[in-house]
């Protein structure tokens, strides 16, 4: 009886799915928004619309997990055209100068319960580079079913204060804290690269 319960066991182990894989962030199903607050009057929000990243995860291992974002910050959006053209200048972004924002994870910490997670990381900003902690919820790691492959999902926040990366003007008026909250769908590397290739007519 004990070795039947024990191959049983064993023979779970085998055939259960195990996600740990290289992602792809999937770009239509990311979204990275930050949030300020405009002369103590209204909290205005704006997101970026290309971004870009890879996800190295192993559920049953998850402080092993590295991740790697890039963002074009030309791509920002705030729904206010003259806003957003304002936001590149070099009184805020700089985005000719500096295109591109990135994050590359440094330490992976569990947090309070199985599906919370501390991801440190280097945060490159305006030619400057600082340490950021990214409060992490894992929403889902399962086979995606559309995708037909492995895929996590999760939303991740922090707060930054733009002084530290040499973005000043109209501090305090315009505060300095900015709220950045992240969504994203990754789907497994090679299912992602898959996805891209031309389909066959007919």
């Amino acid at each position: 009886m004990i070795r039947r319960l024990a191959l049983s066991a064993a023979l779970a182990l085998v055939t259960a799915p195990v996600f740990a894989a290289s992602y792809t962030l999937d770009p239509g199903h990311t979204q990275v928004v930050f949030t300020w607050n405009h002369f103590g009057y209204s909290n205005p929000t704006a997101q970026f619309g290309k971004v870009e990243g890879t996800l190295e995860f192993d559920q049953a291992n998850p402080t092993k997990a590295v991740v790697d974002v890039k963002i074009a910050l030309a791509s920002v959006n705030s729904n206010v055209p003259k806003l957003d053209e304002h936001l590149q200048k070099d009184e805020f972004f700089d985005s000719a100068k500096f295109p591109e924002a990135t994050f590359k994870s440094t330490k992976v910490e569990k947090g309070a319960s199985a599906d919370k997670l501390k991801v440190t990381g280097d945060l490159t900003l305006h030619g400057v580079t600082k340490p950021v902690v990214l409060d992490v919820t894992v929403n889902k790691v399962g086979e995606h079913p559309m995708r037909k492959a492995p895929a996590a999902g999760f939303d991740a926040g922090t707060t930054i204060k733009r002084s530290e990366f040499g973005i000043t003007k109209y501090v305090p008026m315009i505060s300095d804290d900015i709220k950045i909250h992240i969504t994203s769908e990754a789907i497994d590397s090679k299912a992602y690269a898959e996805s891209l290739k031309p389909q066959p007519k007919g």
